[in-house]
């Protein structure tokens, strides 16, 4: 068998999940485990059916999976991948294999998730299409769970703005769920990616879902919460989250309406309560600069004599703290396209953040 092949035969173990995974992976690879003798795999913790099962597994499901695999698009990552998104290998009981159908490298880029309400109301859906879209400005993947209300305008908005966006299943990506978002699925495939740790022909199943939130939350640098029950999939992922050393984001919103209780209670416990975009990017700022700074040197020229960039924009801003919806309304332009282009001019240090807004750095004088 393959290195995949044992990869998969580790995975379809019954009764194993990510935390035993992770500990018999402490004792080497998939191949050098399925090498050792019956008595070292049972000190593992490995019962004598499930070394059986181990050793010759369903040969007939790892083809199905191998074909699947062999179509456009779709890729099987396994930890030891170099495609594998670092910040998830991080996490307690990382999946040990991934299946993705579309562009694998927005895996590794920088993530912020948004999450929330099924039954999302007006104002929640069109926060999350919103934020997603002045997210992607901001050079992030948007991540969630393809579920309806929330995650789909969420989807919605970083397509819709020209950015990429990750969908992470609950269900094998030939399982599509819900079935009402199979058409933004496709869209996600060619401007992002879908994902899942499930077998493609993995069936939506309640325990999946939990599962599901892990990697939402794992793969991001924060969790943006719009519109939660006080008990609900997207205050999951809040948990993981924090578990995982993730910031973590809240949309206040009324006492009265009960997909707010759980967002009001997230911000009671710690979560940064969020206004605008820029409350995130705030928090996150060092990371959008490690996703565009590669960007930046490579298309910006260089020397004494390079012309100032967004120099319209740029003239807005004063010595003293001009706020940023001030420089949106001088510079006649949408508010997640300032915010894009005054984190590139920080990042050149023509301005710099302060309190209250940004001000004109020595070098961004003419």
């Amino acid at each position: 068998m393959s290195q995949l092949e044992d990869w998969l035969a580790l995975t379809a173990i019954p009764q194993v999940g990510g935390v035993k995974v992770s500990r018999l992976l402490q004792h080497g690879t998939p191949t050098q485990l399925r090498a050792m003798s019956t008595d070292q795999l049972m000190s593992l913790g490995l019962s004598r059916s499930q070394i059986a099962l181990f050793r010759v597994p369903h040969q007939a499901r790892i083809d199905r999976c191998l074909m699947w695999a062999e179509q456009n698009d779709n890729t099987i990552l396994t930890l030891d991948s170099p495609y594998y998104p670092t910040l998830l290998k991080q996490i307690a009981a990382a999946p040990p294999v991934l299946f993705v159908c579309g562009q694998v490298e927005y895996l590794s880029a920088p993530q912020l998730a948004i999450v929330g309400s099924r039954a999302a109301s007006i104002d929640g859906r069109e926060s999350a299409y919103d934020f997603a879209g002045a997210l992607v400005a901001g050079n992030y993947v948007v991540t969630s769970g393809l579920a309806l209300g929330v995650d789909g305008q969420a989807h919605s908005g970083a397509l819709k703005h020209g950015g990429a966006t990750l969908a992470v299943l609950g269900s094998g990506l030939s399982q599509i769920y819900p079935a009402r978002h199979r058409g933004l699925a496709a869209k996600i495939k060619e401007q992002g990616a879908l994902v899942s740790e499930f077998w493609p022909d993995e069936k939506p199943r309640p325990q999946n879902f939990p599962r599901r939130n892990r990697v939402i939350s794992g793969l991001s640098v924060g969790v943006l919460v719009i519109e939660a029950a006080e008990k609900s999939g997207s205050l999951i992922t809040a948990r993981y989250a924090l578990e995982q050393g993730r910031e973590v984001f809240a949309l206040p919103g009324s006492i009265r309406h009960p997909e707010s209780r759980g967002c009001n209670a997230l911000i009671k416990s710690g979560a940064k309560l969020v206004e605008t975009p820029v409350d995130i990017f705030e928090e996150v700022g060092a990371l959008t600069e490690c996703a565009i700074n590669s960007q930046l040197s490579q298309t910006l020229p260089q020397g004494e004599d390079q012309q100032l960039p967004f120099p319209a924009l740029l003239a807005t801003v004063g010595n003293e703290a001009t706020p940023v919806d001030v420089v949106a309304e001088r510079s006649e332009q949408p508010v997640h396209e300032v915010m894009m282009q005054l984190l590139e001019l920080e990042l050149l240090g023509f301005v710099t953040s302060v309190p209250g807004g940004y001000i004109k750095t020595r070098r961004g004088k003419s």
